[in-house]
């Protein structure tokens, strides 16, 4: 029987330490503040959005949000980020993803202050996590590193698969084991052997957006199992790209879906608006 690795617990960790060096930094009368720009009335994003307001509340954070109708031209939504970019009580800028389809997200992305750009979308800081020498990280991969961290296991030298090659987890998360040492292979929809290549994985990241897709014989006996997924079976439930049922008996560690990845990927959000209040104020 496989251990499960609480997210939950891990991101209340997180938050816990982030709280603890904002509740520092107040009393020396610095304050860490998070705008959040959301275009439409997409259900999904509005829960994402109602969600990083809770988590700035818990750790002590200002949250500023900005809700505008889905009918925002580019250019209102760009004074608006360049109004967040230079107001000095904004530490970070997320503007929630889709945006309506007449308004170019690379166009978005790009004009905000890479210093305040807490997605780690920018281009200044993709390139920064290719050469390793980065401030931000994105929030999903990097909670996925909190997470194996807390197993124990180390990565240098392991076998690590990710399967997905977005740019938002599958690309980055890649890196993100690489700089850990680990010898990674990337898997997409064109590998072929798929399922041969993710047996012989010390530690497995699914990131592909197929329900249960990922089942017992493609792990290795107890590998590590991260679950980045996030879809509903035929029942309308909500489950991961791991068929957690079919793998949990095999894998050393894994996650479950929900209460896995997801509440790790807002905790390291404040973990990265955090980091760029710090570097605003020159803070080490």
């Amino acid at each position: 029987m496989s251990k499960i690795i609480d997210g939950k617990q891990v991101s209340a960790d997180v938050k816990a330490r982030i709280a603890k060096e904002t509740a520092e930094l107040k009393t020396k009368g610095i304050e860490v503040g998070l705008a959040v720009v959301i275009v439409g009335e997409d259900p999904a994003s509005q829960v994402y959005v109602r969600n990083k307001e809770k988590a700035c509340e818990a750790v002590g954070f200002n949250s500023y949000k900005y809700a505008l109708p889905e009918q925002t031209t580019e250019s209102e939504l760009l004074e608006l980020v360049d109004k967040l970019n230079n107001d000095p009580k904004v530490n970070g800028i997320l503007v929630q993803l889709p945006l309506p389809k007449h308004l170019n997200d690379k166009v978005i992305i790009d004009n905000i202050k890479y210093e305040k750009d807490v997605d780690a979308f920018h281009p200044v800081n993709v390139g920064k996590i290719m050469i390793g020498d980065y401030s931000f990280l994105p929030c999903t991969p990097a909670g996925v590193m909190e997470l194996i961290h807390s197993t124990g296991v180390e990565v240098a030298g392991k076998q690590c698969v990710v399967i997905g090659r977005s740019n938002i987890v599958g690309k980055p998360m890649a890196m993100l084991l690489l700089h850990e040492s680990g010898t990674v292979t990337i898997c997409h929809s064109k590998t072929k052997n798929l399922k041969e290549i993710c047996a012989d994985a010390d530690i497995l990241v699914a990131a592909v957006g197929r329900a249960k897709m990922v089942t017992a014989d493609y792990i290795k006996p107890g590998a590590v199992v991260i679950d980045v997924g996030m879809n509903r079976d035929e029942n309308g439930k909500l489950c991961g790209d791991v068929d957690f049922e079919d793998c949990k008996d095999k894998a050393g560690y894994i996650t479950p879906v929900p209460g896995g990845v997801g509440p790790m990927t807002i905790a390291m959000l404040m973990q990265n608006t955090l980091t760029a209040a710090k570097q605003q104020q020159c803070i080490e």
